[in-house]
């Protein structure tokens, strides 16, 4: 656990899966990506599905809900899923009540981070929990590019027609609580900023999904706009590394989180940081 003004932050695992190493770093050479990554025989590297519960001021957060369960065999062995659970599970083995989540802020809708919003016969894990989707991403979901659209599946987010909070950019959901977005992954993919008491928490998602992203140019091939996220990348490293955020990770294989510097010539991890 780790405290932030008012609010207890838990790392909450919910499985492991694996990606194309090459996919997730782009244009990076595989001798670099594979010493912090190595891949397994198939090229693919391990992967968490880590999501974060907010404590505090009478509500409790969760941020995205994981892979879920829904894949059949052949997707489970293509992404090598390992131990993946709903988030009712994964909170329950971390010895909490799901039945104290009161709202659920998805970073955006692709299946490893939204997965787990919905059971296999369609009905919504937290049905009492308020969700936050951004109003851009949620419309880009119903209509997604070439590019990304079997990222997304209709089946984790469809029944959140109507009852899903459609967010309009940058702002604060409670206090200390502050969602940024950014259009480089997929767009208006919001990631949370909590501060309190000279402390910051940055949810990463897949801005910089494990630690050896934190330099600026590693960027994922499945980015619609690599350049964006570059910028964006160099703006708000820039100002973890200036203000001391822990930048949460949601699928690095080791690192819960981190701190970042920035170096002679990128940003660099600086330390791991347990929660």
């Amino acid at each position: 656990m780790l405290k932030v003004g008012p609010y207890e932050l838990f790392a909450i695992e919910s499985g492991r899966f694996a990606l194309d190493g090459g996919a997730m770093f782009g244009i990076v050479p595989r001798p670099l990506w594979e010493r912090p990554c190595p891949p397994d025989p198939q090229g693919r590297i391990e992967l968490a599905l880590r999501l974060l519960l907010i404590r505090g001021k009478g509500r409790t957060w969760l941020v995205d809900t994981g892979i879920g369960d829904k894949f059949d065999e052949k997707s489970n062995s293509i992404y090598r899923i390992e131990g993946a659970m709903l988030p009712d599970e994964a909170l329950r083995r971390a010895g909490f009540d799901p039945a104290d989540v009161t709202d659920v802020l998805l970073t955006h809708l692709h299946f490893d981070h939204a997965g787990g919003t919905t059971r296999a016969d369609g009905s919504l894990v937290f049905p009492r929990a308020r969700h936050y989707v951004q109003r851009v991403q949620w419309e880009w979901a119903q209509r997604p590019s070439m590019k990304d659209r079997g990222s997304y599946r209709p089946e984790d987010f469809r029944v959140l027609a109507g009852q899903v909070t459609l967010l309009e950019g940058r702002g604060d959901l409670a206090p200390g609580i502050e969602v940024l977005p950014v259009d480089g992954h997929t767009p208006a993919m919001q990631l949370p900023l909590i501060r309190g008491d000279g402390k910051a928490v940055f949810y990463c998602a897949d801005l910089v999904p494990t630690a050896a992203h934190a330099r600026a140019p590693w960027i994922m091939a499945y980015d619609n706009e690599p350049m964006k996220t570059a910028a964006e990348k160099v703006e708000l490293l820039g100002r973890a590394a200036a203000e001391g955020w822990i930048l949460f990770l949601e699928h690095d294989a080791r690192y819960a989180g981190i701190r970042v510097r920035r170096g002679a010539k990128d940003f660099e991890m600086m330390e791991g940081v347990a929660f």
